[in-house]
Parts: C-alpha cells; sequence; structure tokens
C-alpha cells in the first residue's frame, strides 16, 4: 500500500491518477480499514497532514505523512471548521463526509503550498471510505450518548429517516428491536445500564426530566434500589419511549419496576385527565385516607396481594390487627374491602391518585 501510494504522488497523467486514486480507497475499503488507518493512508497519498473531524462525536483524527499522530490530533476543531495546523499551515482543502444525504462530518489535507490536482478526488474518495467505517465500526463503546441523538430516537416528531440515521450512529442495527426504559436513579446511567442491559449496545442520556436508557433487551430484575424505572415493549423507539414513560408513573416503592406489557388495562388510566381523577370520589376518598400514612400502606399491601394473611405477612403484623385496620378503611372510604367489587375499586382509585403525583409527558414527547 505504501509503494501504490507513492507511485500515485509521482503520476503525471491526472487521469490515471485519478483512477489509481480511486483504486487506492477501494482497496482500503475493502480491507474494512478504521479512521485512523484511513487517516494514515490519505495523509501518506497526499504527502501532508491529513484529518477526520465527525460532527456527533466532536472526534477528531490527524496524521502525518509519516504515519504519526499529528501534534494536536484527537482536539475538537471549531465550529467554522478544522483548526490551522502545527507552524500556522492552513487547511487547504475540505470535503463533507456525507451518510444517507446528511453531513456527519469533515475530512481535509493541510498543505504547506497550494491544493494537488488531485486533492478533489483524494479528499472525494476519503470522505465516501469515512462515511463507510463509521457506518460499519458504529460509534465508540461507550454508554452515555449524546442526549441529541437520544431524543432524535425517540421523539414523536422525528421522521424515520433520520430516526433510522440516529439508531445507526448509536451502533442499533436498522433490524434490531430496540426497548426503552425511563428511569430515575441518583446512581450514574451507565452503571444502572451495565446492570440491566445484558446484550450490548447500551445506550444511555440524561434528559431535563428523566434518564433514558436504549438496548435490545433491559432485565427489569436488575435494576438496583432505590431506582424506578419504566420499560416499553420491543419495536418502534417512539412507542417504546411513550409506553416506558406510561409505565414509569406506575411504580411504586414496593413496585420500582414496571414493564408496560405488564399494566394491561391500567395503562387506560394513563389517559384520563387529571381534573377527572382528581373529581372522582373514590379517588377523592384516597386522598383524605393519605393523611394517615400507617392506613394509607396497609391499603396498598391489601390491595397487592388480595389476601390478609399475605397483607400482613408483608408488613409484618399479625392478620388479625390487619383485618380490624382494612375494616376501618373501608369505612372511611365508604366500601367493603372483603369484596371483589370494593377491593377493585380501592385498587384503582389508589392507582389514579397516584398518577397525579406524575403528569402525563406531553402529547409530543
Amino acid at each position: 500500500m505504501e509503494a501504490l501510494a507513492d507511485r500515485l504522488s509521482h503520476l503525471d497523467s491526472h487521469v490515471h491518477g485519478a483512477i489509481r486514486v480511486v483504486a487506492f480507497y477501494d482497496t482500503l475499503m475493502r480491507r474494512r480499514v478504521d479512521l485512523p488507518a484511513l487517516a494514515r493512508a490519505s495523509a501518506g497519498l497526499a504527502e501532508c497532514v491529513a484529518g477526520v473531524r465527525l460532527h456527533g462525536t466532536a472526534r477528531v483524527v490527524r496524521m502525518t505523512p509519516d504515519g504519526r499522530p499529528a501534534a494536536g490530533a484527537g482536539g475538537a476543531a471549531g465550529a467554522g471548521g478544522p483548526r490551522a495546523a502545527d507552524g500556522g499551515r492552513a487547511v487547504s482543502a475540505t470535503a463533507p463526509i456525507l451518510l444517507d444525504e446528511e453531513e456527519i462530518g469533515t475530512v481535509w489535507l493541510e498543505r504547506p503550498g497550494p491544493p494537488g490536482a488531485l486533492d478533489p478526488v483524494l479528499l472525494d474518495r476519503f470522505a465516501l471510505a469515512v462515511a463507510a467505517a463509521v457506518e460499519r465500526h458504529g460509534p465508540a463503546p461507550t454508554t452515555m450518548a449524546d442526549p441529541a441523538l437520544v431524543e432524535l430516537v425517540i421523539g414523536a416528531g422525528t421522521d424515520e429517516a433520520s430516526r433510522a440515521r440516529a439508531l445507526r450512529l448509536l451502533g442499533f442495527a436498522p433490524d434490531r428491536p430496540v426497548r426503552v426504559a425511563a428511569v430515575r436513579s441518583a446512581l450514574p446511567l451507565d452503571r444502572i445500564g451495565a446492570l440491566v442491559c445484558p446484550d450490548p449496545p447500551v445506550k444511555a442520556a440524561r434528559l431535563p426530566d428523566v434518564g433514558v436508557l436504549l438496548a435490545p433487551a433491559i432485565a427489569a430484575d436488575r435494576f438496583p434500589a432505590p431506582a424506578r424505572a419504566g420499560i416499553g415493549g420491543p419495536g418502534n423507539p417512539e412507542v417504546s419511549w411513550r409506553q416506558a414513560r406510561t409505565a414509569l408513573r406506575f411504580a411504586t416503592a414496593r413496585r420500582p419496576v414496571v414493564r408496560h406489557e405488564d399494566l394491561g388495562a391500567l395503562a387506560l388510566l394513563d389517559r384520563v385527565p387529571p381534573d377527572a381523577v382528581r373529581e372522582n370520589p373514590d379517588v377523592a376518598a384516597i386522598g383524605r385516607l393519605a393523611a394517615a400514612p400507617e392506613d394509607l400502606e396497609t391499603l396498598d399491601a391489601y390491595c397487592a396481594t388480595g389476601s390478609l394473611r399475605r397483607a400482613a405477612e408483608l408488613l409484618h403484623r399479625h392478620h388479625s390487627s390487619v383485618a380490624r385496620r382494612i375494616e376501618q378503611i373501608g369505612r372511611t372510604l365508604g366500601l367493603d374491602l372483603t369484596e371483589p367489587a370494593g377491593l377493585l375499586r380501592a385498587a384503582v382509585a389508589l392507582t389514579a391518585w397516584r398518577l397525579l403525583d406524575d403528569p402525563p409527558a406531553p402529547a409530543n414527547g
């Protein structure tokens, strides 16, 4: 490859030179080389410093003609493009890196003199090879991701082409289902992602009001306490995100992680307007009961188990004392909690009352 680059640099025929440049990059692409190797080969071919910058990660790779990283390689370029090279040498020529018609970065050459005759062809093929490498190798193997990319993936207003590009840049195959989890926890999201997402890739981002995890699979039983999470179903990330936000609203201290598919008909409560919930007599009665936290805890345990004995075990109390308290709570609510209909009304009212503390996400996501 070095010998070919040396011959190309001395060709007199521009036409033949352009053909050989194309063949040179075709060879690199067939060998599936990474970004540093592409920059190194391009610098050797051009006989000057060559550079690559990816907008999404701000990653910069600069190589000298002798194959070594240029001083300052790995730093970020300025907002208007690559910085001047060492010693004040200006960037002599640039080309955009396009992936699915979206500019994802820039390649450039840093010649001490005017651009070479073959520089446009070289930069065009250099950019094409970088786009292929980005699509093939994907992002760096880190859990934390650019929140803007994650929002593109889960956003309701994102068109499907942009969503597919964002997923690819995050490292997800286009034909593989993705689950989304909405997480509230003081623990770092990358630590949580490593625990609950056994199958890479795993990507996480912290949005203003909630954390987001994206992965092919998310294990509900692995979330560390005291994290609370809602897990959406597999498939379209926008739908999965909406389901995850809904499931998170149903998470409690007793049930901190909720899968949307486990909610069943209860998920319909997410669509009830908060004002309608507040006006319901059963919900209003639960609100008054909340003034006595011990009563609320007893009712919660009884609704969760449907049994006085199992509720007593859960509360670490004698079943007879729990029975007396449930009878008293039933009188306060105006319900017979020993009857299935009364227990159902109390359970639905308790769930709906809790949802008032966590209003639904905006319709646009």
